[in-house]
């Protein structure tokens, strides 16, 4: 028979046409033991079905929920649940770097309920709202089509009114931005952001197919010699936040210095911005600092990151990006890539 979803564990580098080049990768780290956070991958396999039929393949829904009820099992969590709910983040990836690749959709599972047990006490009520803005807005762009700019001047209006800088809006502001984003997607869609968090992972893996076969994507690829039958590759991943605090962080290192007798030369170098995820650091929300001050901030995690690096730069051969994220003091490693390939939108 004939499987369309496959846990991290059962990859690796050799499998990058069915899981493509970012499960491929999630996977063969997981088989070197690196802190991967858990997850699947929705094979390339599924995207030509769609490609070829319009639809996913039938079974498909079935084995997401079959590899999502052992990631729960797994987790101690459930998908929306009202009290620190599962998150998951969507990303697809085609064993090729594909121009116009479908956006990422992070902290899948949030709704108006299970974003209240996700702040749980007032000093993480920023924290989850911010979260559920990230969602509404991803959602509302990636899968829904709602046009990026407009969610860009509701953030920047409240921003004005309080005379702040996006990442500096408390809590109080946040429900604001998250309820005037939620009338923006219906005003727009002429549908209610969904709050079923199933609903929300079936419609963000299938809108990267869609994504994957649209006139402009084709055309993207056709203009880039990259072939439509390759279809793109879905992962489904456990969120781990780097936005919890002074503890956390996120960051992009490389395996070895750019250059001999360069800055970082012989050894790891890269950026890390505190209290950030991954977006925030290709955003230029703010300025990173070199990733040797993770050293000061989290010895035990740029511990762990340096070496780390060291095992994937003589395993791949080559200098390699690596995204991570280090969320309470605890280090996960989220990505790897050629170092001269642009990271996505949401690393």
């Amino acid at each position: 028979m004939v499987r369309y979803v496959y846990d991290f564990a059962e990859g690796g580098r050799d499998r990058a046409g069915l899981l493509g080049g970012k499960g491929a990768d999630l996977a063969e780290m997981v088989r070197m033991g690196l802190p991967v956070p858990a997850g699947f991958t929705v094979s390339t396999e599924a995207c030509r079905v769609y490609a070829t039929t319009g639809a996913p393949p039938p079974e498909l829904d079935g084995e997401v929920s079959e590899h999502l009820a052992r990631l729960e099992r797994a987790a101690g969590r459930r998908l929306g649940q009202v009290d620190d709910p599962l998150l998951l983040s969507v990303r697809s990836g085609a064993r090729l770097p594909a121009p116009g690749a479908p956006e990422a959709v992070l902290d899948v599972g949030l709704n108006d309920y299970a974003v209240l047990g996700l702040a749980g006490t007032p000093a993480r009520e920023r924290f989850a709202w911010d979260s559920y803005r990230r969602l509404v807005e991803r959602f509302g762009t990636a899968v829904m089509g709602v046009e990026p700019e407009l969610f860009g001047e509701v953030r920047h209006r409240v921003e004005d009114q309080h005379h702040v800088e996006d990442e500096r809006l408390d809590a109080c502001d946040l429900i604001r931005v998250v309820e005037t984003y939620k009338d923006l997607v219906r005003e727009r869609t002429g549908e209610d952001f969904p709050q079923d968090p199933a609903e929300q992972l079936r419609r963000a893996v299938r809108a990267a197919f869609t994504r994957w076969n649209s006139g402009p994507a084709r055309e993207r690829r056709r203009r880039a010699g990259v072939p439509d039958d390759l279809g793109t590759a879905v992962t489904v991943q456990t969120m781990v936040f780097g936005n919890r605090g002074a503890d956390s962080g996120s960051g992009v290192a490389l395996t070895r210095g750019p250059a001999p007798g360069g800055p970082g030369a012989g050894g790891a170098s890269g950026v890390y911005l505190p209290d950030a995820q991954g977006e925030d650091v290709t955003a230029g929300v703010r300025d990173p600092l070199p990733l040797e001050e993770l050293d000061r901030l989290a010895p035990a995690a740029y511990a762990e990151l340096r070496a780390h690096l060291r095992r994937l730069g003589d395993h791949y051969g080559d200098v390699r990006a690596v995204e991570f994220t280090v969320e309470r003091g605890r280090l996960w490693v989220l990505g790897v890539r050629p170092a001269g390939q642009p990271a996505g939108k949401a690393p």
